[in-house]
């Protein structure tokens, strides 16, 4: 009578558990959302976030707030997220960063891949290859050939060793053969000073802060790291068309949230987001910042995660690179 009873109650816990859970999934949202940003505001990053926030707002019906909490290369406002309850409730966004710093810092205070899980693929922005306009190489081959015939006696910028910048550089490096010393900046502003001021020889930055000075007549650009040319700077060739098929590197921006909310409101999530990006305000935000719209399914994002695992941990590994 007692091993009967004791299992009513346990069937009667666990249907009322399941219900709650069926329920709390189909109401969803009935509360705020926060969106954490791990930088200060400013950056792409918040820009999307605020773009994210005001279009769920309106498509869910719930308040959505944004959040920053710069510090530690992304790790502090991303292990709040981290550690946050796995209900939907409270998101992050992060991107390249994120790939890279599991392979650059020797520990992080979360899994990047046990305690995060991808919600949607927001956008992405190549980086651009730069010389002086002066400068005497003039093609991207110009610049290998003469690299690998004095190791050493070129220099480039970057804004610090893990930066999309450096490893760009890095990778040219591994799959080109060349030895080129790294000179590393507080920023992107700096990096271009010392480039037209003949202190620094090339360098990569990301598409919207290149094109200005290649506009203007100042800089020249030897290729840009999307895997195809972009429409808005079509006489820019790849790299990856110049001898190095394959060669793809892009700053990109996602929204993830902690492990185990239910697929529920993950897939709910990630189509209200694919909405949004759809939308002709949101396209003409993405293009003023020089980024270009991706979306997708949670699967495809999985998968883009997995080849961008790949990728870094072989380059940095192969660099040596460590964090600073």
């Amino acid at each position: 009578m007692k091993i009967i009873l004791h299992v009513l109650v346990l069937a009667a816990m666990f249907g009322t558990s399941s219900a709650a859970f069926t329920q709390s999934t189909a109401n969803y949202p009935d509360k705020t959302i926060k969106i954490i940003v791990p930088y200060a505001p400013g950056a792409f990053n918040d820009a999307m976030a605020r773009i994210f926030a005001r279009k769920l707002q309106a498509s869910m019906g719930q308040p959505v707030v944004v959040e920053n909490k710069p510090g530690g290369g992304t790790v502090i406002g991303t292990d709040a997220a981290a550690k946050s309850a796995p209900d939907g409730y409270t998101l992050v966004v992060n991107g390249f960063p994120l790939t890279v710093n599991q392979f650059l810092l020797a520990k992080l205070p979360y899994d990047t891949k046990k305690d995060l899980t991808p919600v949607i693929l927001g956008g992405e922005s190549p980086n651009v290859l730069l010389v002086r306009e002066d400068s005497p190489f003039k093609t991207l081959q110009e610049f290998v050939a003469y690299a690998k015939a004095n190791p050493g006696k070129l220099n480039y910028a970057a804004s610090g060793a893990g930066t999309s910048q450096a490893l760009s550089m890095e990778y040219l490096k591994s799959i080109a053969g060349i030895y080129v010393t790294q000179i590393n900046y507080k920023g992107s502003a700096p990096m271009v000073t010392d480039l037209l001021g003949g202190q620094v020889d090339v360098m990569f930055d990301n598409f919207p802060n290149a094109m200005p000075h290649v506009k203007a007549g100042k800089m020249r650009a030897l290729g840009i790291t999307s895997a195809k040319r972009v429409a808005s700077a079509p006489n820019i060739p790849t790299i990856a068309e110049q001898g190095y098929p394959g060669f793809d590197v892009s700053v990109w921006y996602g929204i993830f949230a902690p492990a185990n909310v239910p697929a529920p409101i993950l897939q709910k999530l990630n189509s209200e987001l694919n909405k949004a990006l759809k939308s002709d305000d949101v396209k003409d935000n993405f293009a003023a910042a020089g980024v270009f719209i991706l979306g997708g399914s949670i699967d495809d994002f999985e998968k883009f995660n997995k080849a961008q695992d790949v990728k870094w941990s072989s380059v940095i590994s192969k660099s040596g690179i460590k964090a600073e």
